[in-house]
């Protein structure tokens, strides 16, 4: 299922979407299946599973800490499927948020193949423009997936027409420059960035701003067509390490707030 299937339930209900992130294998592969299944139950409509890579240049300290720590116990891509079948299963639109390398190494086609029968929605690729993605882009479109590029502040208006052009599924607008991570204010840059986007396409735009809580999801959820979280979901498992019950305790918790802050934006 197309995470735009999600985004259109949002929109008719008056909201914007959560859109949730956690690495699979973090804490452990079936850890990471519970903490998903337990983000859906509270309120995600979408989830983004991350495929841990071991060269996280996009990834600020939360999440490469996780991702080492699943690297760590031996995650593979063939275990990132198997997670994304469990949380797929949940009938909630499930994407793997990847960095490029790992799925070249898999074979691009064979990755598409092997994803769209796991039933997941396709992939958000950080570090792939659609200029160099022929051969993705190909194989998304053979197995109907979702292809979400990434705009940024610093995109052109060219760039943002070209990306958004390759986009399906939702586009993601990245607000921050640098690394990902929760943060304690807002970006002034989402707005006109969000605005830039729209000018450009049909297609909702989902912002990712280190958000982590519900008050900050409300603010974003103004504007956006979904709010993307990941660095403060990752952040409150490793905050109970050694303990998966808290932890998920503590996951159902924030998930209700963000899912809350949605429907208030």
């Amino acid at each position: 299922m197309s995470a735009s299937t999600a985004f259109a339930k949002a929109r008719a209900e008056g909201r914007a979407a959560l859109v949730g992130y956690l690495p699979a294998g973090f804490p452990s592969v079936e850890g990471s299946i519970e903490a998903m299944r337990v983000m859906v139950e509270a309120g995600c409509d979408v989830i983004e599973i991350g495929l841990p890579y071991s060269d996280p240049v996009m990834d600020g300290p939360t999440i490469q800490a996780a991702a080492q720590q699943a690297l760590e116990g031996g995650i593979r891509t063939k275990d990132v499927l198997r997670v994304v079948e469990a949380v797929a299963a949940t009938g909630t639109p499930t994407l793997v948020m990847t960095y490029w390398n790992p799925v070249e190494r898999y074979g691009v086609e064979r990755f598409a193949a092997d994803l769209a029968s796991a039933g997941g929605a396709g992939l958000i690729t950080p570090d792939l423009t659609p200029d160099s993605a022929a051969g993705w882009i190909a194989a998304a479109d053979q197995h109907d997936l979702d292809k979400v590029f990434l705009v940024a502040p610093s995109s052109t208006p060219e760039r943002i027409a070209m990306t958004t052009a390759a986009c399906r599924g939702f586009v993601y607008a990245t607000a921050v420059m640098g690394v990902t991570g929760a943060r304690t204010s807002t970006s002034d840059l989402a707005g006109p960035l969000v605005e830039r986007t729209r000018a450009a396409t049909e297609l909702p735009i989902g912002v990712g701003l280190g958000v982590s809580n519900g008050d900050q999801a409300a603010e974003i959820a103004a504007y956006a067509d979904g709010v993307i979280v990941g660095s403060a979901f990752v952040r409150t498992l490793l905050d109970h390490e050694g303990d998966l019950a808290a932890g998920l305790a503590a996951l159902r918790t924030l998930t209700e707030d963000l899912a809350g802050g949605v429907r208030r934006g």
